[in-house]
C-alpha cells in the first residue's frame, strides 16, 4: 500500500476519523463482504474478541516473513506480529520442516512421547523457576492450571491481580469484574503500587492461594513493572506463604529466561505460551518441584487431549532449541529498544502528544504525556486518537494490533523498523493538530 499521504488539515477529531474510516472501508470490498457472510454464522461475524474492529476486520489471505496480505490484494509490513505468538515470523523454514515431518509420524497417538520430555527438558533449562513443567493448549489454561496448583498446595482460596491486569479469555481485569471470568474469589491491587499492594497483601495474607501478575502489562498497555515492586511482592509471598506466579505468556521473549531472569527475581510459578511452539497452540505451567508436585498421580487432575500434541512438540523443541538462543532473543530486545527510541524522537520532534512504552519487542503508543506506570481508562480523545492511528497505519501498509500494541518478530530488522518510523512521522505532522501538547 501507498505510504501516508495525509496532508495536514485543521480537522476535528470526529472529521478526521469520518475520513480515516471512509479510506478503510473503500479500500476493502471483499474484506467487508467476508465480514457480512460470516455474521451470519458467527456472533459478531468472528470467533475471536481481540480481532474485531470497526467499520470490520481486514481478512488475511496469507502471510510470508514478517508480511502479510490481505484478500483485497494489499501488503502489509506485519508488526502485530500475532500478539506476540508470532515470534518467528510467518514462514520460517526450520519450523515447517519440523511440523512436516510430525505430520509423517502421524496424529493424535494418544500416548506420551519423547519429544514431550525434551520439550520440556528445554524450558526447564531456559527459566530461572521452572523445575517441573506441564503443558497445556493457551496461556490462559495455564494460568488456571497454576491458579489451581496453588490453590491446592497452599489449601486456600483467594487470589491477587492487578488492576487492568489480563491473564487470558476467563482471567480478565481490565474492567474489574468480568461475567466471563473463572469464578475464583479474586482482589485486585494496584500495579506498581508497592505500599497500596502490600497493604491488600497484608490484609488478605490468611486467604490468598496466590499473586498473579504479569513482569510487564502486554495487554494492559506493554508497561513494565519496576524491579522494586516485584521484589516486593517476592518478599511479601515469602513472609506470608504465598505462590507467587509470573504470567511471562508474552513477556518470557524478552530473554533466554524471561524478566525473570533479566531482574533476577524468581517467582514459584512461571506460565508460558504464544510464541513458545513456534507459532502452534501452546500453554506451559511450570516452577517449583513441591508445588508442581501436586498434580503428581492420585493427586491434583490435569487432562487436555492435545497438551502434548505432537505439532506443538516438534514445533516447540525446534523453536527454542534451535532457533531462538540466548544471542537471538538479545538482538530482538535490542532492536526493539532501539525502534521505541526513534519512535519516542519521532513525537517529540513534532511536539505531539504521544510516547511509545514496553520493553525491547513490545511497544504500545499512548495518546498522553508522563510516566505511565499502570493502566488507566484512555478518555474519548485518547480512544479516538487510538483508532485514528490504527487506520492511518493501515493505510500506510502497515499492520499492528487495533489497541496499536507492535510485537516484533524475529524477521524484522533494521529497514522494517525503518519503515515504521517513517509512517509514525507523517502520522504526527499530518495528526499534529490532534497531538497538540498541553
Amino acid at each position: 500500500m501507498a505510504p501516508l499521504d495525509i496532508a495536514p488539515r485543521n480537522t476535528g477529531l470526529d472529521e478526521a476519523l469520518a475520513d480515516a474510516r471512509e479510506r478503510y472501508t473503500a479500500a476493502r470490498p471483499n474484506s467487508a463482504a467476508a465480514h457480512v457472510r460470516a455474521k451470519a454464522v458467527m456472533p459478531g461475524g468472528n470467533t475471536r474478541t481481540t480481532l474485531f474492529y470497526t467499520p470490520f476486520p481486514t481478512a488475511m489471505a496469507g502471510g510470508e516473513g514478517c508480511h502479510l496480505t490481505d484478500i483485497d490484494g494489499h501488503r502489509y509490513l506485519d508488526l502485530c506480529g500475532e500478539y506476540t505468538a508470532g515470534l518467528f515470523g510467518h514462514s520460517d523454514p526450520r519450523i515447517i520442516a519440523a511440523l512436516e515431518a510430525a505430520i509423517a509420524r502421524g496424529l493424535s497417538l494418544a500416548s506420551v512421547g519423547e519429544r514431550e520430555a525434551q520439550f520440556a527438558e528445554i524450558l526447564c533449562a531456559r527459566f530461572p523457576s521452572v523445575e517441573r513443567i506441564r503443558f497445556t493448549n493457551s496461556g490462559t489454561e495455564a494460568n488456571l492450571m497454576a491458579i489451581a496448583a496453588a490453590r491446592g498446595f497452599t489449601g486456600r482460596e483467594g487470589i491477587l491481580a492487578m488492576q487492568g491486569g489480563y491473564h487470558g479469555g476467563v482471567l480478565t481485569f481490565v474492567t474489574g469484574a468480568n461475567p466471563v471470568n473463572a469464578p475464583f474469589p479474586v482482589t485486585l491491587a494496584p500495579y506498581n503500587d508497592i505500599d497500596g499492594t502490600l497493604s491488600v497483601i497484608r490484609e488478605k495474607a490468611g486467604t490468598l492461594a496466590a499473586i498473579l501478575l504479569e513482569p510487564m502489562m502486554g495487554s494492559g498497555g506493554c508497561i513494565p513493572a519496576t524491579r522494586d515492586f516485584l521484589a516486593a511482592l517476592r518478599a511479601a509471598a515469602t513472609e506470608h506463604n504465598i505462590v507467587l506466579i509470573f504470567d511471562e505468556v508474552m513477556t518470557s521473549r524478552h530473554t533466554l529466561g524471561g524478566l525473570q531472569k533479566l531482574h533476577g527475581i524468581t517467582p514459584d510459578l512461571t506460565t508460558l505460551g504464544k510464541y513458545v511452539a513456534g507459532g502452534m497452540s501452546f500453554g506451559a505451567f511450570g516452577g517449583r518441584a513441591d508445588i508442581m508436585a501436586m498434580y503428581e498421580p492420585g493427586r491434583l487432575t490435569h487432562a487436555g487431549t492435545f497438551n502434548n500434541n505432537v505439532l506443538s512438540m516438534s514445533a516447540g523443541i525446534t523453536a527454542m532449541g534451535d532457533i531462538f538462543d540466548d544471542s537471538a532473543a538479545e538482538a530482538l530486545r535490542a532492536r526493539g529498544d532501539a525502534l521505541r527510541d526513534a519512535l519516542n524522537a519521532t513525537c517529540a520532534k513534532h511536539g505531539a502528544s504521544m510516547q511509545f512504552t514496553g520493553i525491547g519487542s513490545m511497544i504500545q503508543p499512548h495518546f498522553r504525556l508522563g510516566d505511565i506506570i499502570r493502566p488507566y481508562v484512555p478518555s474519548p480523545a485518547e480512544e479516538g486518537l487510538r483508532e485514528l492511528f490504527f487506520l492511518d497505519m493501515m493505510s500506510a501498509g502497515i499492520y499492528i494490533a487495533r489497541r496499536g500494541m507492535v510485537a516484533l518478530s524475529l524477521p524484522v530488522g533494521e529497514s522494517e523498523s525503518a519503515q515504521y518510523v517513517a509512517a509514525v512521522d507523517p502520522f504526527c505532522a499530518a495528526r499534529k493538530p490532534l497531538l497538540k501538547r498541553e
